[in-house]
């Protein structure tokens, strides 16, 4: 049979708009019933006494104190789990040693498991009653659970995939020419990495960590557990939005609720960005 005679018999499929029309108001109509009307609701909840009450809410001192708690230690962890992930990422890639594949799977447990199991874990490790714990306490002054630290260390295990799984699929991607003709020209381990890997690495090491911020703003299972519900001390605004939604103040909740997202937002928007700006170089 020849080919003329096979394309005849071939009919074209036809498209069905219909079909494509119907995934896409299905799609959509999920996005807006799921994700924009709860968004624009925390916004008109969050505004109804419009900007002054905004104002208000957020300045009480309760309230800036648990949004300045979650930046600065939000920003502690981002800093800490950006040198550790990378380092991480680094020698998960280069690096072959007994118990690599396993160690790659436990990387991913934080995403796995409940937050509150991570608060428990800590509890148990650092708690004052415990000898890690105790240890901190009596030698070096330093309380664990129920005040900063413990937020940090909690923040450090959830986030800490974020950094691994952004920088390690370029590490695995990544020419090794250039590094291999400048170790033979005797360059030191540090310089190619400093002057050949690091420029490959910038751009999804800025991304994981802006991830890793964004998801630390909004922690709260983790968070409760390990920093308590202390006004000025150890709440920070997640946990201070959960107390205000218990003592039925709505707007003081939505208030916070807003500059959560907003800064969440804005780290994400960044994350994109930063995404399509190294689509563009490679």
């Amino acid at each position: 049979m020849s080919l003329t005679s096979i394309n005849q018999q071939v009919k074209p499929v036809k498209s069905t708009p219909w079909g494509r029309y119907s995934i896409r108001s299905l799609a959509l109509t999920y996005l807006i019933v799921f994700l924009i009307i709860p968004i624009l609701v925390i916004f008109q909840d969050g505004l109804k006494e419009g900007l002054s009450g905004l104002w208000y809410q957020i300045t009480l001192p309760a309230a800036l104190h648990s949004l300045k708690l979650t930046l600065w230690t939000s920003a502690m962890m981002t800093v800490i789990n950006t040198f550790m992930g990378t380092l991480t990422a680094y020698v998960m890639v280069r690096y072959v040693f007994p118990g690599k594949n396993l160690l790659n799977a436990i990387i991913d447990l934080p995403l796995a498991i409940p937050t509150l199991v991570t608060g428990v874990m800590l509890v148990i490790m650092f708690g004052p009653q415990e000898a890690l714990g105790s240890w901190f306490n009596s030698n070096l002054g330093i309380s664990i659970i129920f005040a900063p630290p413990g937020i940090i260390l909690a923040l450090l295990f959830i986030t800490f995939p974020f950094i691994v799984r952004s920088v390690q699929p370029v590490l695995l991607e990544m020419d090794r020419a250039q590094e291999d003709a400048a170790a033979t020209l005797g360059a030191s381990s540090w310089s190619i990495f400093w002057n050949i890997t690091r420029p490959y690495l910038t751009l999804p090491i800025a991304s994981g960590a802006l991830l890793s911020f964004a998801r630390a703003i909004g922690e709260f299972g983790a968070i409760v557990i390990v920093a308590g519900n202390i006004p000025l001390l150890s709440q920070t605004a997640a946990v201070y939005v959960y107390g205000q939604v218990e003592s039925e103040n709505r707007l003081g909740a939505s208030a916070v609720s807003l500059v959560m997202m907003a800064i969440a937002f804005s780290s994400i928007i960044f994350v994109n960005y930063l995404q399509k700006k190294s689509k563009r170089v490679g």
